[in-house]
């Protein structure tokens, strides 16, 4: 592409950072000398579900967040001594810490002139205290991994889980053997509670790379160049004595149609100036210190990774077909506001991701789970399995087990007393992977009335999660006297522009079933 014609003078990089700060605020001063390190961290959470996540940071944290422009976004202020609270976080998916914000960065129309300002920014930003969040959080992860290790089996005695002839491996958190959890074979995703090996591009907290779900432009380049000089850092890069070089990548995610360079072209000139400024050297794969460089439209914000894969792999190790999120699943929780005693039900449970999640996060209510195929109770038992080993790992003198059960049922045909059930949460069938549009047209009606059914008239609530939004409208318009839709909240899942219902029972009485079976 040629050069864009001439236009009036475009504010120099000093102005653009003004306008920045202005925007923003000043940047975050150097913490003084005895002052305590506070640290902005960024946090990535389910787009649709902002609002929630600023929510249990508020709660859990005391910290006020600010819900980005960029969907699926929010940033709040912590003492860096909070860092295990906010890696404790349910809803946010991944973390960073915040080198500086531009709320509304100049970009030059020439492309040249615009990567040069990309450039000459690494050596001006405030990188100090944002390196010491940095180191703090490696050491926190650190001790985690020692923890770990010292709860491992031996590879001879660990489990093997099945339930369709793929081999697997279970949770390795475990250290006694649990015969009443053993299935036939599994497809096993491994975790990062796992110290299995990995195929190339797969990544597990000890720090290997993986490939995460990024719903804008994702682009991780390597800037060709080494050093023998460098600052402290990680996992032995040199021999004893001598100085320990950081290695590190830049990854650049950009969203917006009016920039004159690509995400690659961005990462690849950040990146180069990274590595003159630090003397690190760069690695794809092995890397110490992931910079963020993200770009949505006129906002600009440099971080640095605090997570090597996202917080939503907690919880599950044998996945199915269309496996949901858990911090999709704790945000749909949350939005019934479930209270002690309640009874909580998944009629079409799948893998098991909401009622563990569930019992996790809400262990004063009770959580039934249910699917009609053999294969996903299978999972989610195994899934289930995994939480119980996990627990007693942590301290078996305070393991009581879980407030959760699972049955094979038929969603139309449920096996609970009439008005027996608090809340109903579940993930319903899209239509793509599972079922088909057209069977959902005689399937979502039959649902919503069978909930409405063991639901309590009057206080009982559900939250339904669907995207076929044509077919659901219509199945409540039937229902209306049972159901009174409250709230939708539009969600991005796996790039389907889905919808969460929050629904309330009427008092309108259901029909009595004779039979369930």
């Amino acid at each position: 592409c040629g050069r864009s014609p001439a236009l009036p003078r475009q504010p120099s990089m000093a102005e653009a950072e003004a306008v920045g700060d202005a925007a923003l605020g000043p940047a975050p001063a150097p913490a003084q000398e005895g002052a305590e390190l506070a640290a902005v961290i960024g946090a990535t959470v389910p787009t649709g579900f902002e609002q929630t996540a600023a929510e249990e940071v508020q709660e859990k944290l005391g910290s006020a967040s600010r819900i980005s422009r960029d969907r699926g976004k929010i940033y709040f202020e912590v003492p860096a001594r909070s860092l295990p609270q906010v890696h404790r976080l349910r809803s946010v998916d991944n973390l960073f810490v915040v080198v500086q914000e531009f709320k509304d960065y100049q970009f030059k129309e020439n492309k040249e002139d615009a990567l040069k300002d990309l450039e000459d920014l690494v050596k001006k930003l405030p990188w100090t205290d944002p390196l010491k969040v940095w180191e703090l959080n490696n050491s926190l992860k650190k001790k985690k991994t020692k923890r770990k290790k010292h709860n491992l089996q031996s590879p001879a005695s660990r489990e093997k889980l099945n339930d369709g002839g793929e081999e697997g491996g279970a949770d390795q958190n475990n250290t006694n053997d649990q015969e009443d959890c053993a299935q036939n074979p599994v497809a096993v995703e491994p975790t990062g509670d796992q110290d299995t090996e990995k195929p190339q591009g797969v990544t597990s907290r000890n720090g290997v790379e993986e490939e995460e779900d990024n719903e804008q432009s994702d682009v991780k380049v390597e800037v060709q160049a080494s050093s023998e000089n460098g600052t402290k850092a990680g996992d032995g890069q040199t021999g004893e004595g001598e100085a320990k070089v950081l290695r590190f990548r830049v990854t650049c995610n950009r969203a917006g149609d009016k920039h004159s360079f690509t995400s690659n072209e961005a990462a690849r000139d950040f990146g180069g100036a990274v590595q003159e400024h630090f003397q690190w050297k760069a690695d794809m794969t092995k890397f110490d210190v992931e910079v963020l460089l993200n770009i949505h439209n006129n906002e600009v914000v440099v971080g640095i990774a605090l997570t090597e894969e996202s917080l939503h792999r907690r919880n599950i190790t044998h996945f199915g077909p269309t496996t949901l999120r858990s911090t999709l699943a704790y945000g749909m929780l949350r939005l019934c506001d479930p209270q002690p005693t309640d009874i909580i039900v998944d009629p079409m449970c799948g893998t098991g991701a909401i009622p563990i999640e569930g019992a996790a996060e809400w262990p004063y209510c009770y959580h039934i789970a249910g699917d009609n195929s053999p294969q996903a109770v299978k999972r989610a038992a195994n899934n289930i399995c995994s939480l119980l080993r996990k627990n007693d790992s942590k301290d078996s003198s305070t393991a009581l087990g879980v407030p959760l059960d699972i049955i094979q049922w038929d969603i139309c045909n449920l096996p609970l007393r009439t008005g027996s059930v608090d809340i109903v949460v579940t993930d319903m069938p899209f239509g793509k992977r599972i079922g088909s549009k057209k069977k959902n047209w005689d399937l979502y009606p039959a649902c919503l009335m069978e909930m409405g059914r063991i639901c309590i008239p009057g206080t009982g609530r559900a939250v339904l999660l669907t995207q076929d939004k044509k077919c659901f409208a219509k199945a409540l318009s039937r229902v209306g006297h049972i159901w009174r839709r409250a709230q939708t909240v539009w969600v991005n899942v796996g790039g389907l522009h889905a919808a969460v219902y929050l629904l309330r029972r009427t008092w309108e009485r259901a029909e009595e079933r004779r039979s369930f079976w």
